[in-house]
């Protein structure tokens, strides 16, 4: 395999250093101290900080498309905690952007639109997805309600950083556990969920909860 070259060596180097110590504390310098690099040849290949967080963004905007674009074919209860893992972590990988969104705003509004439009994109799917999941009986509710857990999805998924944040105990800039936020999330849908698919909904209590 080949090795990164330069420029993606610069977006790798700034995503782990946006993560480990926050959006606003890491300058380009900085980068280019990590990448062993003369600030120089870093500005060569970006010119400007914001088109750093502007490539990481188009990246993680990339990874939630592609998993919006499915929402509507998962079809049981499974599939539905590997799609909440998957988006999970992705959120986990680019974990700077949530949990530095009003810095992230304020510092590159242009980004904050975006944001916003992802996040109305999300609530799209999600929505999708609910309707997709009363439709094939993995569970029963009112149309009202599929749309108030599509609500609920997104907006779990969306503030699940900020929450880690003021978990005592919690490591603020720290990794957090995917499977274990999919699974409480899979919960808002328990008293939904119909006796054919609560095996497997029972099966992840048991994992994350036994």
């Amino acid at each position: 395999m080949a090795s990164p070259n330069t420029r993606d060596r610069i977006l790798l180097s700034s995503l782990a250093l946006f993560n480990a110590e926050g959006l606003a504390a890491t300058s380009t310098h900085k980068i280019a101290a990590e990448l062993g690099i003369s600030p120089g040849n870093l500005h060569y290949h970006f010119k400007a900080k914001a088109l750093i967080v502007d490539w990481l963004f188009r990246r993680f905007e990339q990874r939630l498309e592609t998993l919006n674009a499915s929402s509507a074919s998962i079809t049981a209860i499974d599939d539905l905690w590997l799609a909440l893992h998957l988006r999970f972590e992705a959120i986990n990988e680019y974990r700077f952007i949530y949990r530095d969104m009003a810095f992230l705003a304020s510092e590159y509004p242009a980004l904050g639109q975006r944001a916003q439009d992802l996040t109305a994109h999300n609530l799209v799917a999600a929505q999708a997805l609910c309707e997709g999941l009363v439709a094939t009986g993995v569970i029963e509710t009112s149309a009202e309600q599929a749309r108030i857990l599509a609500l609920q999805m997104v907006f779990t998924t969306t503030c699940w950083l900020s929450f880690e944040r003021l978990v005592p105990g919690r490591n603020a800039l720290a990794q957090a556990d995917s499977g274990l936020a999919a699974f409480y999330t899979l919960t808002l849908i328990s008293p939904y969920v119909s006796s054919e698919s609560r095996a497997y909904l029972d099966y992840l209590r048991g994992k994350y909860l036994g």
